[in-house]
């Protein structure tokens, strides 16, 4: 009986020790029924890569977004056809629009400018041709960048004293694969016409400017991309800086026409191929000093903007100018355009000549590019549009014309376009020959002109823009106040606003019904987990609708059945990265499955699928989006606000706590959405803060260890955000809400006192200017680029108001 009596009280004390191993219920599983899908939610029943058909429908918006601007452009121009005068008032508003777009008015030319001599190219030798001198000469633009090129002057204009004006002068505009001596001597490279040399013939005085040439450097990116970067993120571009060039050289033409007191007449003529067409038609539009323009090889639909050049990339401008918009603004003035002869040029293409779009970084880091090549019929509608643009007129001084050849403009095309000019009756221009050894020879023996110079003296000014960025966004920030964080809300709004619209781009399109879908994922130990996928937009149907992708983790032990509500994390990946990388084993060093580590902890997380994965694929969107005004965040931001609504609509989530917590480009995200989703109560950025204007655009030596100007990321630049909001502005636009950085000593995104001199100015808005240092904090850990996860962890607990 003792020992009955004992064993008896053996399993009494030894039972709560044995009911332990048998988990209870868990109430979120009883509450849900085990639910599959989630309640108030449709089956989610796609199959495939769900990552994938997010950035594919993302990239069909974008050509959906590009068509439609081009359908809305005309509600930009209301050109007036009662006279040509009037005509040319009606678009004055246009052409300033375009002189902004440009980046044109940033940089103030250089006045009373001239020509300066730096030798004869036939100094040292047989002369070119009788009765022509060419000349080398430079220019100040701006600043101190200078033009170089040739000068081609008919000798006959210098036998008299003073000497005699030219009926005309023209600036001959080679395409960025050729040298100014390509245009007296193009055989050189076996085709072409001595263009510069036929109009000198003729009696006109002929600059030839030299343009940044297409060559690759030791980072493997063209010249031109290297320069265009560091430019586009100053609210700049290559193409700005060339057309200041032809720009000035127009004064200098027109102060060596004031110097002769014997004519007040100036006729001034302009002529490109290629890249030089382009910026032919570009100086014609904005400068209406210049009577006539011919552009070769260069007129055509521009809607595949973002598959050019990457230096063509001008922001916004498809949304209001088109080529036939900008020969607009040429009109009434004369206008000539040549097509079917473009150059022959592609950086990173297929076999076929198409984009490579790889998924992987490969030798060559620069965007992918073909030169553009517009169909005859596509030409021609583009030329059509033109003309109805400015009512079709009788008599205009336009013309069009196909040529295959790739001799630029033909001798029947020249002479009308110097009869424009005053000089002849229109009838075709005699050609000269080609090329002679004796032409190639001296050219070749004095080499090209100033390519390292313009290189350096245009990357200097960039650099010396760097500089001067923080000075320029404290003025562009001198409206903000922060005497009170009263006056402080109230300021920052219109900042935000610009924020909205200038710098990430705001399709301004109603959020769709989420009609969600979800489906069981995986169930751990603590947590149970969803794939959820929302609509976003109503704009399309099926899978090219724009949706919102993510994975929402439950603990186990969330009792929605008893009304309880709980904070949620939204826990966003990096670059490259999915939803599943953060919940999970995938990336676990770089991520530390936050997302689940942290619904132990009690938290609702929701990881989100961002749109920049799949390398080309996405990089290529974002100059989709910027040719429209827009940028990749265009279309996240409202994805996360379909999800942040969809989230506070949930009965087991506090909707008033939801944070926002990303590693890497999720750190960028982290900087760049929670500013403009209201729903985000705070903000973590790990392992991206930077001075982050420094970042993209800094080339010296010592900083190219982090910076982007030579890396693989080309679509990492924003227009014009050095001189408007670098990390200390964004996080200004998170504030008054709280703000954390998490900052791994040993992470080359950059160095410690970059970060720490960002921060700084973070830091003393929260402390010293609106006192509110509590909500503002930084870790610094020993370790890399990596979620830490312990100061963040203790930070989400304080602010979300739940316990460790």
């Amino acid at each position: 009986m003792n020992l009955l009596r004992a064993a008896f009280a053996t399993v009494l004390f030894l039972a709560p020790v044995f009911a332990q191993e048998v988990p209870p219920p868990w109430p979120i599983l009883q509450s849900i029924e085990g639910g599959n899908p989630l309640p108030g939610s449709a089956p989610l029943d796609w199959e495939g890569d769900l990552s994938r058909k997010l950035v594919e429908a993302n990239d069909r918006f974008l050509d959906r977004r590009i068509e439609a601007a081009a359908k809305k452009r005309s509600t930009f121009w209301k050109p007036d056809h009662s006279s040509p005068e009037a005509y040319t008032r009606s678009v004055e508003e246009n052409r300033k629009q375009l002189v902004e777009m440009l980046g044109l008015h940033r940089d103030s030319r250089e006045e009373n400018q001239n020509l300066e001599w730096s030798g004869n190219v036939n100094s040292l030798h047989t002369p070119l041709y009788p009765g022509i001198a060419v000349s080398r000469v430079r220019w100040r633009a701006f600043d101190r960048v200078y033009g170089r090129g040739l000068l081609v002057t008919p000798l006959h204009l210098r036998s008299s004293y003073p000497p005699e004006p030219p009926p005309a002068d023209v600036i001959v505009i080679p395409d960025a694969g050729q040298s100014p001596e390509e245009m007296i001597a193009p055989g050189r490279n076996g085709t072409g016409v001595a263009m510069a040399l036929e109009l000198a013939r003729v009696g006109c005085r002929v600059l030839v400017p030299s343009l940044i040439s297409r060559e690759e450097n030791k980072w493997t990116l063209t010249n031109r991309e290297w320069l265009h970067r560091p430019a586009f993120l100053h609210g700049r571009t290559l193409t700005t800086y060339e057309l200041q060039k032809i720009l000035s050289a127009v004064d200098c033409l027109r102060n060596l026409r004031a110097k002769d007191e014997r004519t007040n007449d100036h006729a001034i003529g302009i002529v490109g191929h290629g890249e030089g067409g382009w910026l032919a038609m570009l100086a014609a539009a904005v400068d209406p000093r210049i009577d006539a323009c011919a552009t070769s090889g260069s007129f055509g639909p521009r809607e595949g903007l973002w598959q050019g050049p990457v230096e063509r990339n001008i922001f916004g401008l498809l949304n209001q100018f088109g080529d036939a918009e900008i020969a607009g603004l040429i009109y009434p003035r004369a206008f000539l355009a040549v097509a079917g002869n473009e150059p022959d040029w592609s950086y990173r293409t297929d076999a076929q000549g198409q984009l490579a779009l790889e998924e992987k970084y490969t030798s060559k880091k620069g965007k992918p590019a073909v030169y553009p090549r517009p169909t005859e019929k596509a030409f021609t509608n583009e030329f059509e549009r033109f003309r109805t643009l400015i009512g079709s007129p009788e008599n205009a001084m336009i013309a069009s014309s196909w040529s295959e050849s790739r001799d630029g403009i033909g001798s029947a095309e020249l002479g009308q376009f110097l009869s424009w000019l005053g000089v002849g009756k229109g009838e075709p221009v005699e050609l000269f020959p080609t090329h002679t050894d004796e032409t190639a020879e001296a050219l070749s023996s004095q080499g090209h002109i100033g390519s390292a110079e313009e290189i350096a003296e245009i990357d200097r000014h960039n650099q010396l823009l760097l500089v001067d960025a923080a000075r320029v966004r404290k003025d562009y920030f001198k409206d903000l106040k922060t005497d009170s964080l009263e006056s402080f809300k109230e300021t920052i709004e219109s900042y935000r606003e610009k924020f909205r619209t200038e710098v990430i781009g705001d399709f301004e399109i109603p959020l769709a019904p989420a009609h969600p879908r979800t489906r069981l994922y995986e169930e751990g130990p603590k947590t149970i987990s969803y794939e959820v996928i929302l609509d976003v937009f109503d704009e399309s149907v099926g899978e090219d609708r724009v949706i919102a992708y993510g994975i929402l983790t439950l603990p186990k032990d969330l009792d929605p059945a008893s009304g309880e509500k709980r904070p949620v994390i939204v826990c966003q990946h990096g670059l490259e990265g999915s939803p599943q990388d953060v919940i999970g084993e995938s990336k676990y060093k770089a991520y530390k499955a936050f997302a689940t580590r942290l619904a132990e902890r009690g938290f609702i997380t929701f990881s989100p699928q961002n749109g920049y994965k799949y390398f080309d694929l996405f990089r290529l969107q974002q100059f989709k989006a910027q040719s429209i005004g827009k940028t990749l965040f265009s279309i996240i931001v409202p994805q996360h606000r379909q999800i942040t609504k969809w989230l506070a609509e949930q009965p087991f989530v506090d909707g008033d706590k939801i944070a926002f917590y990303g590693l890497s480009y999720g750190g960028k995200s982290a900087m760049r959405i929670p500013p403009l989703v209201d729903r985000y109560c705070l903000s973590i950025c790990s392992a991206d803060f930077n001075e982050w204007v420094w970042k993209n655009a800094a080339t010296d030596e010592a900083s190219l260890r982090y910076s982007y100007a030579n890396k693989g990321e080309y679509e990492i630049f924003e227009w014009n955000l050095g001189g408007t909001f670098n990390y200390a502005e964004m996080a200004a636009l998170i504030c008054p809400r709280p703000f954390m950085v998490e900052r791994g000593h040993f992470d080359g995104v950059g160095s410690d006192e970059s970060v720490a001199y960002e921060y700084a100015k973070v830091r003393n808005l929260y402390q010293a200017g609106l006192g509110i240092g509590d909500r503002c904090e930084i870790e610094w850990f020993v370790g890399p680029h990596s979620i830490h996860g312990e100061g963040t962890y203790r930070f989400l607990h304080q602010h979300l108001d739940w316990p460790e």
